[in-house]
């Protein structure tokens, strides 16, 4: 288990997803706490919000591996191509599933009001706006080149 631990330790592409996560993830804490004037748990491990941490930690760990093991090389493309999935994913299928929500509980709550039903209301914020991603992918570019 040491070995492994030591390995990620020493691992720059993994390095620089965390780092670029954890940077993500802090700036999306302190704009909220900022914006609220209040710290809430929720924020350490909920979605959506600005930046993007899933878009920061790809777009550092595809720029990291094209620096160390070439833009032309298989692993580079697989990496970017996880990330453009995961890019497309963040603001786009996560995003409409997160409104769609919205939808069902304004519909839930007219209908409980009505007394007919009542259910458990369902997450709203499943994605990002493409200004919350684009703004992830400058975290994770800026993250790769500071720590290649």
């Amino acid at each position: 288990m040491n070995s492994v631990v030591r390995a990620w330790g020493t691992n720059q592409a993994f390095l620089s997803w965390l780092v670029a996560c954890l940077v993500a993830q802090s700036i999306k804490i302190l704009l909220g706490v900022i914006r609220l004037r209040r710290f809430d748990f929720r924020w350490l491990i909920g979605t959506g919000g600005m930046p993007s941490t899933h878009a920061a930690g790809v777009t550092a760990l595809s720029l990291s591996v094209g620096f160390l093991d070439g833009f032309n090389s298989p692993l580079f493309a697989t990496a970017l191509a996880f990330t453009f999935v995961t890019l497309f994913d963040a603001q786009g299928v996560r995003r409409w599933s997160g409104r769609q929500a919205q939808v069902l509980n304004k519909m839930m709550e007219d209908m409980y009001f009505q007394r007919r039903i009542q259910e458990q209301r369902l997450k709203e914020l499943l994605g990002h706006t493409p200004i919350e991603v684009m703004a992830g992918v400058g975290v994770g570019v800026v993250t790769a080149l500071i720590l290649r």
